[in-house]
């Protein structure tokens, strides 16, 4: 389950052709002509009881998804009880009188589903699954216990435990972050005491220590009512079935009074704002600037989210010319429109260069804010805006799930599922004049809050007649959390009446053909290697360039060479600068974005399926004929630095940093985590970047990996134009050794005050070559590879421990890994690594015949769901590609886990999944906590130097 705050960029945009010529060379002018506005088929009922259903017919994978959308969020909290709707959320995954505890979870990862999920927000709670479609019933059955046969399982223990759980989610993504309390300290100065946004969807840990069983009684009892929920169900099913199985599940949970109707409060501000605050994680500051707004769907909220793109995002944004490539006072400027139900805010985020005052940063902005006004976005910026977010509507909406979640949300606050073409027709029709008009209404000239977060001890870079934020910091006492008993099986409670059995779960319905995707195999008249997947659902092409221009071919000095000479791919190409290049990407819809791993660098493409011949004009100016401008490479080097700095104040960029450094035999640039160290970073040239191009941006070892709406004599033509820029290829060259790991060892690293611990453990294992990478795979399904594993049941469930834990198998062609990964509170640091080393030991040992089978089971039926999103299909031919394996290497390593016996499975456990052989990393708070690991049995902890 988690916590979400609402994207807030833009959600949903026209889908406006743009004429434009297939030169990369030219500036093309928009046109006026326009696409049919998509649409998503659908069918809304209302039960008896006031309950909406949404049913929305998707035939293209044997999958089906519900959603269940209650119309309650944080901003319906009463004062006391502030993360209050988020808890609520937990609670309900738990238990119900017929599934039983856990028995939500246990289900979907049974019948093949990916995990049971959900999300908080400021206004609504979302709780959603996907599974094969043979499971339709069965979900329906489970949402509809939830909502009708929940209540009465809940007693005070229950909530007890749960709190743990919620507590460690707001150390993990609030107390234990950089910045983390900013939006709390925003909240508080933007909306006064009482407005349902003066506190954050996450609420006090002192609040939620207060939760009672009464409390969690009455929440349901107003709010959980069936004609303030809307359940949606999309997929591969047949209407008339599932219309009956709503009726019998939901239809029988009995009417309430209506629920009240919630009504806009924008906030005001009657003074400018200025809050300072030293942040025990922070190594730079961050300045931020929040506007009082609009809600979501105000006619105003479109033209504002367009304002704040434009102003932020791009080469030629007003702020971004400004502050990072005029006056070098950043590397960067973020913006975004927030808008909820009942009001909305504008925000800004400028970090200034490490060690700078937060004040020189604000004439700066008002300079941009000067710009625009004088210049208003232009014709060919506005369009680009709203034809880039085409792409992003059918993203939206590629899976089952993604469609039930987006209907179920318009209905929830439009009370109209179809308000998503509205929507879409609202943000087409935003003309330059009305970006302007919400500039001057909601930014010139009005009062705004501002915040300065800064290293600890270094007050003096805040902002000037600031105030002292007030934050509530966790103060961590060992042994001040208990853990609280439950047994399951001994709980009490009157069962609710029902007209039918429901303690029988359905049966599964009748059985489907899982496709098996066509992988196509191209060579092009350059050599190019090609492998795809065609797909005509959404009109969308997605694909993958990948060079063997990776890391490890950097020099050990400057690791970072390789990533910046990729990104410097993007920074103009042909006759095109920066900032016509992306203007020119803009125009016709497509991404070109580069990264790189360890092995490859990768330049990733999306485009509509139209416009591919003039998204691979682009690319082929970018790889052929890069500008390579000395001021941007200056500009870039100075972002990577401060990156560099910046990081540091992530305990899990530094717990990877650590495990890297660990991880080899040998001297290697993979060993050093990012893209080194500041110093590493400016050491770098313009010269060096050259000469790394020069040498391994090489066609004849690259592969393109490409999926969608594609025709195959097309990508042949316009992949095979690309022409070679290297001319004498490299050898090839083979990773270092990873360190074998012969007995446990425990590294600490020290972070003061951390409220949580980070724990990474770590050997080697199999390489995804290897004819048993599968079924270790597998094996590690029910030990730590989803949310109802051993790790998380015990760790989370239970004990409270954590928010989450994972453990994994992860490989390339030559080697592998199996790991765990979790971070827990602070005063559980020893009885976690004490609980995962139980649980790795007892997972290998005593797993026996009827758990593997389930397994196996759980595994076969979850291969509905591997092959749905365009995403999902390029991770495949990637995986084929990358890794030089077979086409049917899906299908075949399935065969190999299904005829897995129980000897083999133990004696791979006991070889790979190893407690007595691990290198554990521990990053957190050294004063209170490293001793205590000594007696584990491992020996001291090595204390790792800063």
């Amino acid at each position: 389950m988690t916590l979400s705050f609402k994207h807030v960029g833009l959600l949903l945009a026209p889908l406006a052709l743009i004429a434009c010529d297939q030169s990369p060379s030219t500036t093309d002018t928009p046109s006026s002509e326009s696409s049919a506005l998509p649409t998503l088929e659908f069918e809304k009922i209302t039960l008896d009881n006031g309950l909406d259903v949404i049913f929305h017919v998707d035939r293209s994978d044997p999958v089906v998804a519900i959603d269940l959308a209650v119309h309650v969020g944080s901003g319906r909290e009463k004062p006391g009880m502030t993360g209050f709707a988020h808890l609520f959320e937990h609670l309900l995954f738990l238990d119900s009188e017929n599934l039983g505890y856990g028995g939500l979870d246990e289900m979907n990862t049974r019948i093949g589903g990916e995990g049971t999920n959900g999300f908080t927000t400021n206004d609504m709670t979302q709780y959603f699954q996907a599974v094969p479609k043979d499971g339709l019933e069965k979900i329906i059955w489970a949402e509809a216990d939830k909502l009708g046969w929940f209540i009465n399982t809940v007693n005070q223990n229950v909530i007890d435990r749960e709190k743990q759980v919620v507590k460690n989610e707001k150390r993990q993504r609030v107390d234990n972050q950089a910045y983390g309390h900013n939006l709390y300290v925003i909240g508080k100065a933007i909306y006064p005491v009482g407005h349902p946004y003066n506190h954050q969807v996450i609420g006090s840990l002192e609040d939620l220590e207060n939760a009672s069983l009464e409390d969690t009684k009455n929440f349901f009892a107003d709010w959980y009512r069936p004609d303030n929920v809307t359940v949606t169900i999309a997929g591969d099913f047949e209407m008339d079935e599932a219309k009956a199985m709503v009726e019998k599940y939901f239809g029988e949970i009995p009417a309430s009074e209506p629920t009240p109707k919630t009504q806009a409060e924008p906030a005001s501000l009657s003074a400018t704002k200025k809050v300072n605050h030293e942040d025990n994680f922070a190594t730079v500051p961050q300045l931020t600037i929040a506007w009082p707004a609009v809600p979501e769907y105000h006619p105003d909220a479109y033209a504002l989210n367009i304002l704040l793109n434009y102003l932020t995002d791009g080469k030629r944004a007003p702020l971004n010319e400004v502050l990072v490539d005029e006056q070098q006072l950043t590397t960067r400027v973020d913006g975004f429109n927030y808008t909820k139900e009942l009001a909305g805010e504008l925000y800004l985020f400028v970090s200034p260069k490490a060690g700078e005052d937060t004040d020189a940063l604000m004439p700066a902005i008002w300079e941009g804010f000067a710009r625009f006004e004088s210049n208003g976005i232009p014709t060919e910026a506005l369009e680009r805006i709203k034809t880039q977010a085409e792409v992003g509507v059918y993203d939206e909406v590629q899976s089952a799930l993604g469609k039930a979640i987006a209907l179920g949300e318009y209905n929830v606050f439009k009370g109209d599922p179809a308000f998503f073409t509205t929507d879409i027709e609202r943000l087409r029709a935003v003309s330059a004049d009305d970006v302007m008009d919400v500039y001057q209404r909601y930014i010139k000239d009005k009062h705004y809050v501002a915040t300065s977060f800064v290293p600890k001890g270094a007050i003096e870079l805040g902002l000037e007649g600031a105030e002292k934020a007030v934050v509530v910091e966790e103060v961590v006492v060992q042994g001040a959390e208990k853990d609280v008993p439950y047994d399951p099986s001994a709980r009490v409670f009157e069962p609710t009446p029902s007209s039918f059995d429901r303690t029988v779960e359905p049966e599964f319905g009748a059985s489907y053909t899982l496709p098996s995707p066509t992988i196509w195999h191209g060579t092009g008249e350059n050599g190019l290697t090609m492998v795809g997947i065609q797909s005509d659902e959404v009109p969308l092409i997605e694909f993958s360039l990948d060079f063997d221009a990776g890391k490890i071919r950097a020099p050990l000095s400057t690791p970072g060479v390789a990533a910046l000479t990729g990104d410097m791919l993007t920074k103009g190409a042909g006759e095109l600068d920066t900032a016509a290049f992306e203007e020119a990407l803009g125009a016709i819809g497509s991404e070109l974005s580069v990264s790189t791993g360890d092995q490859i660098t990768t330049i990733r493409g999306k485009t509509l399926a139209r416009n591919l011949p003039k998204t691979v004009a682009l690319l082929k100016a970018m790889i052929n004929a890069p500008k390579f401008d000395t001021q941007e490479f200056e500009t870039l080097k100075e972002s990577y630095a401060q990156n560099a700095v910046a990081q540091l104040a992530n305990p899990n960029f530094i717990a990877s940093r650590e495990a890297l450094k660990l991880r080899y035999t040998e001297a290697t640039p993979l060993s050093i985590a990012g893209s080194g160290t500041e110093a590493q970073v400016r050491a770098i040239t313009l010269d060096d970047v050259k000469a790394f191009y020069a040498k391994h941006y090489d066609l004849s070892t690259a592969t393109l990996n490409i999926v969608g709406s594609f025709k195959t004599d097309e990508v042949q033509n316009v992949f095979g134009s690309l022409s070679d820029p290297v001319e004498t290829p490299v050898a090839a060259l083979s990773l270092p050794k990873l360190a074998p790991v012969e007995k446990t060892e425990i590294y600490f690293y020290d972070i003061p005050e951390a409220k949580q611990s980070v724990i990474r453990m770590e050997r080697p294992a199999l390489a995804m070559t290897d004819p048993a990478y599968a079924e270790l795979e597998a094996l590690n399904f029910p030990l730590g590879g989803i949310y109802t594993s051993k790790l998380n049941t015990t760790l989370r469930v239970d004990k409270g421990y954590t928010y989450g834990i994972r453990s994994f198998a992860s490989g390339n062609e030559t080697q592998g890994q199996f790991g765990v990964s979790t971070s827990v509170r602070t005063n559980a640091t020893k009885e976690s690594i004490e609980l995962i080393d139980s649980i790795l030991e007892s997972h290998s040992q005593d797993m026996g015949a009827e758990e593997l089978d389930e397994t196996k089971e759980a595994l076969l039926r979850g291969q509905a769901l591997k092959n749905e999103t365009l995403g999902d299909k390029l991770r495949l031919v990637q995986s084929i590609s990358r890794n030089g394996l077979p086409d049917d290497n899906q299908s075949k390593g399935m065969e190999r886990v299904k005829a897995m016996d129980l000897e083999a499975a133990k004696a791979l456990m006991a070889t790979h999944i190893r407690p007595d052989a691990m290198r554990i990393i521990v990053v957190g708070d050294a004063s209170s906590q490293a001793e205590r690991l000594n007696a584990l049995g491992f020996g001291a902890p090595i204390l790792l130097r800063k």
